[in-house]
C-alpha cells in the first residue's frame, strides 16, 4: 500500500476541494489518505464517500492547531480515527474565531496598502471553515501583487517581527490537546517536528502517550532523520508519513504522495486504533 496521511483542502487553507484531492490521490497511484484539515472534520464524511466510490481508503484525520506554552512555540498534532469528533466542536470553533478576527485586523491594515477588498477575500475563502492568510494571498496573487502565495510579500506582511499585518491566534495548550484526542478515541502523532522546533518537545509528549510521529515529509532538515528514529525507537512511538498537500497553497513543489507512511507504520495504527476500540468495549 501506499498512504499519504497528511492532506489539506479548501476547507482549511488548501488549494483543491474534497473530491479533486480523492481524485488526485487515485489518480496517483495511492491506496490510501488522510484527510488532516486544520482544525475541522468537515470533510472526512464526504471523502470517505467519494473514497469508497473510487476504492480509495481515506482515513478520518484532522490537524489541530496548538501551543507548546514552555518553548512559546506553534505545534501541530495530527488527530487519526477519532470515535467522537465532535468533541472537538468547541475547541475548533474557538480556534477559527479567533483566526477569523485576526485575519480580518490584517486584512484591514493590507487594505490600506493595496487595492483588495473584503469581498475578493471572500470570494477566495469561500468553502473554508474560517479566514486564512491564505486567502488574502491568494486575492493579492490574483490581483497581480506577487506570483505566490508564499515568498517575500507573505513575508513582509506577516512576519512574527517586522510584519506589517501579523497575526496573534490563539492556540490550546498542546498537552490538552493530546489529552483531547486520546478521549474522543482518536491517535495521536506530532506533526512536522521540523517546521516548528517541536524535536525537543517531541519526548514530553511521547512521555504523556504521544502516539506516533511524523517521520516522513517534505521538510524535513538534514540529519534529522536520525534524531527522529532515535526518539521514536525510544518510546515505540509509530512513524507516519505524510506531503502536507496543500495544492497550490505552498512554498515548494510537493504533489500529493511525495511522502508517505510504509505498511508498517500503517498496519500500528490501525492495530492500535482496533487494540483501543476493543478495549472501549469491555
Amino acid at each position: 500500500m501506499s498512504a499519504d496521511l497528511h492532506c489539506h483542502t479548501r476547507l482549511s487553507d488548501g488549494s483543491t476541494d474534497v473530491g479533486e484531492l480523492v481524485q488526485l490521490a487515485k489518480g496517483s497511484g495511492l491506496s490510501a489518505i488522510a484527510l488532516t484539515d486544520h482544525d475541522t472534520f468537515a470533510g472526512v464524511s464526504k471523502a470517505i464517500s467519494l473514497g469508497n466510490e473510487i476504492g480509495l481508503e481515506v482515513i478520518p484525520g484532522a490537524e489541530i492547531s496548538c501551543y507548546d506554552n514552555k518553548r512559546k512555540r506553534l505545534v501541530h498534532i495530527l488527530c487519526y480515527y477519532p470515535d467522537f469528533p465532535e468533541s472537538f466542536n468547541d475547541i475548533f470553533s474557538k480556534i477559527a474565531q479567533s483566526r477569523y478576527r485576526e485575519g480580518r485586523a490584517s486584512l484591514e491594515k493590507i487594505m490600506k496598502l493595496y487595492p483588495i477588498t473584503e469581498e475578493m477575500v471572500e470570494r477566495r475563502s469561500s468553502g473554508s471553515v474560517t479566514l486564512f492568510k491564505q486567502h488574502i494571498m491568494q486575492t493579492l496573487l490574483d490581483a497581480g501583487y506577487t506570483d505566490r502565495i508564499y515568498g517575500e510579500l507573505f513575508s513582509r506582511l506577516f512576519n512574527k517581527k517586522t510584519g506589517i499585518a501579523p497575526t496573534n491566534i490563539e492556540y490550546p495548550d498542546c498537552f490538552m490537546i493530546l489529552d483531547k484526542i486520546h478521549e474522543a478515541g482518536g491517535i495521536a502523532v506530532l506533526a512536522h517536528p521540523s517546521v516548528y522546533n517541536s524535536i525537543d518537545l517531541l519526548p514530553e509528549l511521547a512521555e504523556k502517550g504521544l502516539d506516533g510521529v511524523e517521520y516522513n515529509f517534505p521538510r524535513r532538515r538534514e540529519g534529522e532523520d536520525k534524531i527522529l528514529m532515535e526518539i521514536a525507537e525510544n518510546y515505540d512511538l509509530i512513524r507516519t508519513g505524510g506531503t502536507d498537500f496543500h495544492g497550490g497553497s505552498t512554498s515548494q513543489v510537493h504533489p500529493i504522495g511525495t511522502c508517505t507512511t510504509d505498511d508498517e507504520g500503517l498496519m500500528r495504527l490501525k492495530t492500535l486504533k482496533n487494540k483501543r476500540r476493543k478495549n472501549n468495549e469491555v
